[in-house]
């Protein structure tokens, strides 16, 4: 339950950081949002967001679970992170960037979804919003 409660408060925080970062894309600091994005990736992950973008889809969930011994929250938390660059990518213009990161975003959230087995609404919204982007792209 520590570690529940733990995860939560992690992902809580995440979402107000991201939101910050949202927040400079608004206003065009694409720069400062880029560099915020990277910290987070090693102040949650403590990898560089380098080792997270290499990873391929295919075996995004299996080399973080097994290798790596991330849990669930982790994986939830990349996702989050995955999402953000993903806006980062469409702000920038980077199309292929936009659909990669969504696409990742979205394997881990539909796993995240199946592994919790409770009902998120606001996970569920992130998974379609994630395919809308996927589709237009």
């Amino acid at each position: 339950m520590l570690q529940k409660d733990y995860i939560l408060r992690m992902l809580e925080m995440l979402g107000d950081l991201i939101a910050g970062i949202l927040g400079l894309l608004r206003k065009g600091e694409l720069v400062q949002a880029e560099d915020k994005l990277e910290r987070l990736y090693y102040d949650f992950l403590k990898e560089d967001a380098s080792y997270f973008r290499k990873l391929p889809e295919s075996r995004l969930t299996t080399d973080l679970l097994d290798r790596h011994n991330y849990s669930n929250g982790h994986l939830e938390i990349l996702a989050e992170l995955f999402n953000a660059e993903a806006e980062l990518c469409l702000a920038k213009g980077d199309k292929a960037g936009v659909l990669e990161n969504s696409r990742k975003s979205l394997i881990l959230f539909e796993y995240i979804d199946m592994a919790y087995r409770t009902y998120s609404q606001d996970r569920i919204d992130k998974m379609d919003n994630l395919r809308r982007r996927i589709r237009v792209e």
